[in-house]
């Protein structure tokens, strides 16, 4: 999972909405605080008695962003891109229920600020340069509690998110159907096909598969000011396509996690979380696995907070762990390392550690992260250690100016996550 990620800031807002016990907008991992620094918010939608008004009264919203992603290698050529994109969505009003929305993504490469050949850095608009995309188009059906979404759609779940963390966010070919009622909610569904950050962004084919049958998935979730928890279960079938953006990772998965909020005073609050994975492999996957996870949040004075997170997967002979479509789930997933990478028929384990810190417009981040696997069948263990550094600026609600560096180091050489190399990135993002 290739992704250094911008703006990682975004973490300082979320321990200050946990102050507040917003718990529903609770952060996780650092992949998701940064996934919601960019993300563009849809506009309230309106409702309408006449058909003909939903397009009087339809609304426009999305994001334009400038991006530089640089990468540094030990021995090895630097690789930079930098690129503009937009996505801009435009939603119809809702009359008896039913609205319908489309939404266009987009990324260009600068020419002249992006490197050529082996020092171009691919990831952020393709390996042509550009990447256009109809990220989504649906239909839409909402009557009181119970919302019926069919066609292209965003969708963030524990093992299929949209993880937007550069220009292009993963979005969905999926048929949704949610219930809320009070502290409950209640949603299920079956994705077909996916795009985005996530599945390389495939110059020749935008739209991967989430399996040749898709992955049926359901869950329920409950929160309130001191609890939130869930439980949720996917079947991903088997894919057999060798351009697939996962390959054949069909399993039942298991997961479920429980978080508990605790105001120690007014300057002071804490908050505690587990999760646990079972993963059953199915089709000859060699998907297979069993993950423990815990967390610990201390808020301060609500602009500095102090974290830890730890993850352990068990070994399963010659098997190893999908965290899912997009960034995956697990409290230690950091810009670019995750668990997964190193769970392969071994024990394996991560420890992370940060700080944040918020002053008016401006927020820091620092996180610390120590992956290591045990010896595998063939003798080889892995330590991988990554540090993420964040920088960030809003000066109000639609402009964020962030930058986030990031460094791996292989300490054993196995390779498994690129061996040693440096990446920074800047990000300018202006939300409408």
């Amino acid at each position: 999972m290739k992704k250094i990620i911008i703006a990682a800031l975004v973490v300082v807002h979320g321990y200050a909405q946990e102050v507040a016990f917003n718990v529903k907008e609770r952060e996780h991992s650092v992949r998701d605080i940064i996934d919601s620094v960019a993300k563009s918010q849809d506009k309230e939608i309106s409702i309408v008695t006449e058909a003909s008004d939903m397009f009087t009264d339809a609304k426009i919203s999305g994001g334009l962003r400038a991006l530089y992603s640089g990468y540094e290698y030990g021995g090895a050529q630097s690789q930079y891109a930098t690129a503009v994109g937009a996505q801009i969505k435009y939603e119809l009003a809702a009359f008896r229920g039913f609205h319908a929305a489309v939404e266009f993504s987009s990324s260009h490469d600068i020419g002249f600020a992006t490197g050529e050949g082996v020092g171009h850095n691919a990831e952020i608009s393709s390996t042509k340069g550009n990447y256009t995309e109809l990220s989504q188009a649906y239909i839409n059906y909402k009557n009181g509690g119970v919302n019926l979404r069919a066609g292209r759609q965003l969708i963030d779940t524990p093992l299929a998110d949209s993880d937007d963390i550069r220009i292009i966010a993963n979005t969905f070919e999926a048929y949704t159907l949610s219930y809320e009622w009070e502290s409950l909610t209640f949603m299920g569904g079956l994705l077909t096909r996916w795009q985005g950050t996530d599945t390389g962004l495939s110059a020749e084919n935008h739209w991967s598969d989430t399996g040749e049958d898709g992955t049926h998935f359901g869950g329920f979730s409950y929160s309130d000011d001191f609890i939130d928890s869930s439980v949720w279960y996917y079947g991903i079938s088997k894919d057999s396509d060798p351009n697939s953006a996962t390959g054949n990772v069909a399993n039942s998965s298991f997961y479920t996690d429980i978080s508990l909020h605790i105001e120690l005073s007014k300057e002071y609050a804490l908050h505690a979380s587990a999760q646990y994975l079972n993963q059953k492999e199915a089709d000859a996957s060699a998907m297979d696995a069993t993950i423990y996870g815990a967390m610990a949040e201390l808020v301060m004075f609500e602009d500095f907070a102090l974290s830890a997170a730890y993850n352990k997967s068990q070994k399963q002979e010659g098997k190893g762990s999908f965290s899912g479509f997009g960034g995956g789930t697990l409290y230690t997933n950091m810009d670019s390392m995750i668990l997964d990478t190193i769970t392969m028929d071994r024990d394996a384990q991560a420890l992370v550690a940060g700080l944040t810190y918020r002053y008016n417009d401006f927020g820091f981040m620092y996180v610390y992260g120590a992956f290591d696997g045990e010896a595998n069948s063939f003798g080889i263990k892995e330590r991988i250690i990554e540090q993420n550094i964040g920088f960030e600026y809003t000066p109000d609600e639609k402009v964020t100016f962030a930058a986030l560096y990031v460094k791996n180091e292989d300490k054993i050489e196995g390779g498994s996550n690129g061996g040693d190399w440096e990446n920074v990135r800047v990000l300018l993002f202006y939300n409408f």
